[in-house]
């Protein structure tokens, strides 16, 4: 793990967190793009559910590509380790692109979102067309993400957030070339998105690719020598997000069996965007910890205390006060029945957004342990709880739009904070208690 000498200064903190911070939010900003555009169709509705059916798959396949940042910022120290990883990384991206070719060219894809889905028949054409783009976009991802692990170790943080302008400034481009043209369908949205990952992925490609061949040859200080070790790690990583991936298709499937299933999933998708957009800029507190709290755990503990609040702050702000409806109205040229249920989605995002600092500060300090399968066991609970409350607020509630998925994600972010502090405080005492144990060994005569 990344082990810094001296003492950390809130100053170096936020020169790290501001850059990840920054693309966070263009990350999101990118999405707000996409459902603007996709709203200006003569049917907003059926364009923007049809996308975020497919968008809701694609997380399994682009899920495992993702990973990659997490765990080449932890393991990467040399070069062996580099071409270790890469190894990994390209059986990992040819599994996506099949999993992808499977969904997007065969009926499998008709047979998930027309029957496990159970999205209308136009929705589910709609998803399958937009997936013929989606499915190269994994592959882009995990170039991106595996480079900008390097990155993030290297401190040089600020390649985020360049990258990032790069992307959106092509994707706006591409957008507004797109609305010029006219709205068509939902793969439009997949055409400016998969655009934007080819811009970010080729940044940060050229950003990496020069910081790995400034690595040693090989660090006395890292273990990493063979792939197998970098399964290690990363296997309860992937194994869980095989579990979370699935909560995003089980939610759309079961809004879209409520009163008004096609509302519900948009109005819950364009609520999931703005709350993504709020608290976008916090969504590296794992990477604080990662990085730094082997050195200084209180200066961590502070940094989170003193910024934690602010997405739930935020999105408060959007919830209950004019400024969300400007912000659907104007941002995402939401209107009419949309607008209004997606504000009262937005409402429901509320303990999410409280939830998701100190859960990503607690991942940060289990990856700086290696002690990668506890959060196994809590994205597990986290997919159970989700999957029980969606299934219950749909049948108790089936009037209810999309704040039924808002109020279950909460619920399930909420099972997998409380289920992670557990098993770590259980970690922190057996190691105490072996700590002592050897202590007393050594001084025994």
């Amino acid at each position: 793990m990344s082990e810094h000498q001296e003492r950390v200064s809130l100053r170096t903190l936020f020169l790290f967190f501001i850059p990840l911070g920054i693309s966070a939010v263009l990350i999101n900003l990118s999405h707000v793009i996409i459902n603007g555009t996709l709203a200006r169709a003569d049917e907003p509705e059926l364009v923007i559910a049809g996308y975020a059916t497919a968008m809701s798959l694609l997380t399994v396949s682009e899920r495992p590509a993702v990973l990659f940042r997490e765990t080449c910022s932890a393991l990467v120290r040399d070069r062996i380790s580099y071409r270790a990883i890469l190894r990994v990384a390209f059986i990992v991206f040819g599994a996506s692109l099949v999993f992808g070719a499977m969904i997007g060219y065969t009926p499998v894809g008709t047979l998930v979102f027309a029957g496990a889905y159970g999205a209308e028949p136009e929705v589910a054409e709609a998803a399958v067309n937009v997936y013929h783009v989606l499915m190269f976009l994994s592959i882009f991802s995990g170039i991106r993400c595996l480079y900008q692990g390097i990155i993030i170790y290297k401190m040089k943080t600020r390649w985020l957030t360049i990258g990032m302008v790069f992307r959106l400034g092509g994707m706006f481009l591409l957008a507004q070339y797109i609305q010029h043209i006219g709205v068509t369908s939902s793969a439009q949205g997949a055409v400016i998105f998969v655009f934007g990952m080819m811009i970010e992925a080729f940044v940060s490609w050229l950003e990496g690719r020069r910081l790995a061949r400034k690595l040693p040859v090989e660090s006395p200080e890292c273990e990493v020598k063979q792939p197998r070790q970098i399964l290690q790690f990363y296997n309860p990583l992937l194994f869980s997000s095989f579990i979370v991936v699935w909560v995003p298709p089980i939610l759309n499937a079961l809004l879209g069996h409520t009163d008004r299933g096609t509302l519900s999933i948009s109005s819950f998708a364009v609520a999931g965007s703005l709350m993504n957009l709020c608290l976008g800029f916090f969504t590296y507190f794992h990477q604080i910890a990662l990085q730094f709290y082997k050195t200084d755990p209180g200066q961590v503990r502070r940094f989170v205390l003193l910024m934690g609040f602010t997405p739930a702050a935020l999105l408060s702000l959007f919830a209950f006060t004019p400024a969300g409806d400007w912000m659907l109205a104007h941002l995402l040229g939401v209107e009419g029945r949309l607008l209004a249920e997606s504000l009262t989605a937005l409402r429901g995002f509320i303990p999410f957004v409280l939830i998701f600092p100190w859960l990503d500060t607690l991942n940060g300090v289990i990856l700086s342990k290696g002690q990668t399968k506890l959060m196994f066991g809590s994205q597990t609970a986290n997919a159970i709880v989700t999957t029980v409350l969606i299934v219950l607020l749909t049948l108790s509630l089936p009037g209810w739009t999309g704040i039924l998925g808002a109020l279950a994600q909460s619920g399930g972010l909420l099972a997998e904070l409380g289920l992670l502090y557990w098993l770590f405080r259980r970690i922190v005492k057996t190691e105490a208690l072996t700590n002592i144990a050897t202590l007393s060994g050594k001084e025994a005569p």
